[in-house]
């Protein structure tokens, strides 16, 4: 019996449409969940929908990397000054780093292994999920977005491709960081002062250690909103599929195959 609500009468659904987003599952590549993950400890969980445990990594990773001076040891070694890169890290943190670094990637695989042969099992049973959220501060519906276009808003600003797909809680903590990130590297004041011809002051203002976390933000973002935009359009055809099927198509009609022409 399929049910129009995601009120937990069925054992599985595909997906689920709330006011803060639309969280679905399905198939993915588990190697490149966790090649995200081993990007920036939390991406690989967040584009699982695994939104608390993806923040609590993703927050970690900052904290952690900034203590350790994770980022800027590997600066040094791409110069080359491998001495270098060893005086500057602090012992004490990246032995806890590492443990968590290694948890994150095995996890997100582990995870994404178990999502998919949920996602079979649900795709198999079939059952109707809700696809309209009409609330007091949000409204969320089942609808089709350009991909493209989703890439677009991304490389603007990390996070306005979510909110164009409308993942909200995702949007929120990619913009919050993005802001984090732009304002401890500098990054803003050295490209004003290269549009000025100021090239050498640009390279002294900025803070290589946080502007090493942008490159993994910016493509996280574009990379998110890109599947998103992807897997709610596959979502939104589905769904209006059966529903046309069901409320419209005849239940004695059948396609007829003939035969080919030679």
């Amino acid at each position: 019996m399929n049910n129009y609500n995601n009120d937990n009468t069925a054992r599985r659904y595909k997906a689920h449409v709330s006011l803060f987003g639309t969280s679905q599952i399905h198939l993915r590549n588990p190697y490149i969940i966790a090649w995200w993950s081993a990007a920036f400890p939390g991406f690989g969980h967040m584009l699982l929908s695994k939104y608390l445990r993806g923040y609590v990594l993703f927050i970690w990773e900052v904290v952690v990397n900034i203590k350790a001076h994770v980022n800027l040891a590997m600066i040094y070694s791409f110069q080359g000054n491998i001495d270098l890169a060893k005086d500057v890290l602090d012992t004490r943190w990246l032995l806890m780093y590492i443990p968590v670094y290694l948890f994150t990637i095995w996890d997100s695989y582990r995870t994404t292994v178990d999502l998919n042969k949920i996602y079979l099992l649900a795709d198999r049973e079939d059952h109707t999920f809700n696809t309209f959220n009409l609330g007091a501060v949000e409204i969320n519906y089942l609808d089709q977005r350009n991909p493209v276009i989703s890439i677009i808003w991304s490389l603007f600003v990390p996070g306005l491709g979510q909110l164009y797909v409308h993942r909200i809680m995702t949007a929120f903590f990619v913009i919050f960081w993005v802001v984090v990130f732009f304002y401890f590297s500098h990054v803003q004041e050295a490209v004003s002062l290269l549009f000025l011809g100021k090239t050498h002051q640009a390279t002294s203002v900025l803070n290589q250690e946080w502007l090493l976390f942008l490159p993994s933000h910016y493509g996280f973002a574009t990379y998110d909103a890109y599947i998103s935009a992807v897997e709610n359009n596959k979502l939104y055809k589905e769904e209006q599929s059966k529903y046309l099927k069901r409320n419209f198509q005849a239940t004695d009609f059948k396609i007829l195959k003939g035969n080919k022409v030679k």
